[in-house]
């Protein structure tokens, strides 16, 4: 690409070139005005074939051939250079979107946003962040083609349909958000996508509070509303602006190195059967559990040093990456699994 950058440069300075030679050769050749020699110049190169200004000398028909053979030599270059800019553009977007459908096809547990509008912007920042996989489904293919530049797996297409679903690898996803701002079209995205993966992690917007019954019965595990959540917000920060704070912080991109992290107890931990206060989490990876979360039982509740760790527990725990990577260890699994997080 740049290569064709700089032979269009190239064929804008010969151009230039060739008018100013003709211009300045009529002017000394045949004594015109610039006027004239400019206009002389023109048709010459563009080989039009309009009348002379005045009758040539000698001199000047040999000179106006050479400028018509040099004329047609930089039209001919510069029409061969739009062509090759034409070509490589088509085959370089057909070429990166096949590479993006190879990288898409060995992705597994990875996340698929559907529309990358402010809402889904913010929610793929925060996944990269995260160091998520994600897959962009975007049907503005000017906006794709902005995300693919950018280096980021984008599928272009409609993502109520299963067969753009199925390319964005739904059926190996871990997770979806469904970020578009029509409730119709988020309820058609959530109904498709559960019957091509049952046991897929939903979350998706609505913009009026009563359609979050229809998006569940669709087969959404969440519903969020923006506007609800961003009232609630504020209202915290009049209230408790330390701890919003705190929570903005350990959970988004604040630049201090804590973060709140959910993990499962895998079968094979060795913390199965043990207490809290005999698996010594504290001292030996310096996270702290928050909170437990159990199959069977609503809610999450801040375990006692009698808790006893059990098979599929889920840990809601506070520490640096270093340590929570050492917690990791423990539980057995760095991912949480879709069937226990509709507790959350």
């Amino acid at each position: 690409m740049h290569s064709i950058q700089r032979r269009a440069f190239v064929v804008l300075l010969l151009i230039i070139t060739l008018f100013a030679m003709g211009t300045s050769g009529y002017m000394l050749i045949e004594g015109w005005s610039i006027a004239d020699s400019f206009y002389m110049t023109a048709i010459g190169v563009t080989t039009v074939g309009f009348g002379e200004v005045a009758p040539l000398s000698v001199k000047g028909r040999i000179f106006t051939v050479i400028l018509i053979l040099l004329g047609v030599g930089v039209v001919t270059y510069g029409f061969g250079t739009l062509v090759e800019y034409i070509i490589n553009a088509r085959v370089g977007i057909q070429v990166r979107r096949r590479r993006v459908m190879r990288t898409i096809s060995k992705y597994h547990n990875h996340i698929i946003v559907c529309g990358y509008g402010r809402v889904g912007q913010s929610a793929v920042e925060t996944l990269l962040e995260g160091k998520r996989k994600i897959v962009i489904i975007e049907h503005d293919e000017e906006r794709a083609n902005q995300l693919l530049d950018e280096g980021l797996m984008v599928i272009i297409g409609d993502a109520a349909r299963d067969e753009v679903l199925l390319q964005a690898g739904i059926e190996r996803a871990w997770g979806l958000i469904v970020t578009t701002g029509q409730d119709s079209l988020n309820l058609f995205i959530v109904l498709s996508a559960r019957a091509l993966n049952n046991d897929l992690y939903i979350v998706t917007r609505s913009v009026a509070a009563d359609n979050e019954r229809k998006m569940r019965r669709a087969g959404a595990n969440r519903v969020v509303s923006p506007y609800q959540i961003g009232g609630k917000h504020m209202a915290n920060i009049i209230i408790r602006p330390h701890v919003t704070d705190f929570f903005d912080v350990v959970t988004l991109d604040g630049g201090l190195e804590i973060w709140v992290e959910e993990l499962i107890i895998s079968p094979d931990s060795p913390l199965i059967g043990k207490t809290v206060g005999e698996s010594n989490i504290r001292k030996e990876t310096g996270v702290s559990v928050i909170a437990l979360l159990r199959a069977g039982e609503d809610g999450a509740f801040i375990p006692r040093a009698s808790t006893i760790f059990q098979e599929r527990d889920e840990l809601i725990v506070l520490g640096t990456r270093e340590q929570l990577l050492m917690m990791e260890k423990m539980t057995g699994t760095t991912v949480v699994p879709i069937d226990n997080r509709s507790n959350l």
